[in-house]
C-alpha cells in the first residue's frame, strides 16, 4: 500500500516514531535500530509494511530497506508476528540474522524478546533457505567478508567450541575465503585472543 512515508520525525516512543507527513501524523512501528538512526526534528524515510487484519491498520517502517526486507522475510515465517519480528530485528541486525541463519545459530534468535527456542529453531530452518549465501555480507564494523562455504564451516566450527555468532562472524570477517576452513579457524582463534 505505502512504500515509504517520508516526513518530519514528530517524536518517539519505546517502539514507534511519529512521522508528520503534510500535517498528518503516522505512528510507524519500528525497530530499536531505525528509532536510534532517525534523528527527532528532521526530515527521515520511513520504508514500510502496512499490516492489515479484521481489527488492525498498524504501519510498520524501518530506516532501511535491508530491515524491511528482513521484516517481511520473518513475518512470512509461521508463528512469526510483526511484533516478534520487530523483536528480532531490535536485537539482531540483518547481517546477523543472515549470518545466524546461514550458521545455524538459533540460540541468536532468543535473545529477541518473546522468541523461545522452538520459533528459534523454526525461524532457521525456513530462513536458510531462503538466503543465498553468495548475496549475503556480513558487517562487522570495518570490513565485510562474503561467506563462502568455508567460512560458514569455521563458523560452524567457532561456534561449537563456545564462541557466540557474532564473536565467531566477527573473527572470520578477516579471512580470505578461498582459504582452507583450518586455515580459516586458525586466523579466527588469533583473532579470537
Amino acid at each position: 500500500m505505502f512504500y515509504y512515508l517520508k516526513g518530519i520525525l514528530a517524536t518517539r516512543g519505546e517502539n514507534f516514531a511519529v512521522v508528520d507527513v503534510g500535517g498528518v501524523g503516522y505512528k510507524v512501528y519500528t525497530s530499536l535500530r531505525s528509532l536510534s538512526e532517525a534523528g527527532t526534528g528532521s526530515e527521515q524515510t520511513f520504508y514500510t509494511y502496512v499490516y492489515v487484519r479484521e481489527d488492525i491498520f498498524d504501519i510498520y517502517g524501518f530506516v532501511s530497506t535491508e530491515e524491511l526486507k528482513y521484516f517481511e522475510l520473518l513475518i512470512g515465517i509461521s508463528g512469526v508476528g510483526p511484533k516478534a519480528a520487530l523483536a528480532i530485528l531490535s536485537a539482531l541486525s540483518p547481517s546477523e540474522i543472515a549470518g545466524a541463519a546461514i550458521s545455524g545459530d538459533a540460540k541468536a534468535f532468543t535473545k529477541a524478546q518473546g522468541v523461545g527456542g522452538k520459533i528459534a529453531q523454526r525461524i532457521v530452518l525456513e530462513l536458510k533457505g531462503k538466503i543465498d549465501t553468495e548475496d549475503i555480507s556480513i558487517g562487522t564494523g570495518q570490513a565485510s567478508v562474503n561467506i563462502s562455504d568455508n567460512t560458514t564451516e569455521a563458523m560452524e566450527a567457532l561456534i561449537a567450541l563456545g564462541y557466540s555468532s557474532i564473536e565467531a562472524r566477527r573473527a572470520v570477517a578477516f579471512a580470505d575465503p578461498s582459504d582452507s576452513v583450518e586455515d580459516i579457524i586458525k586466523k579466527a582463534l588469533l583473532t579470537l585472543m
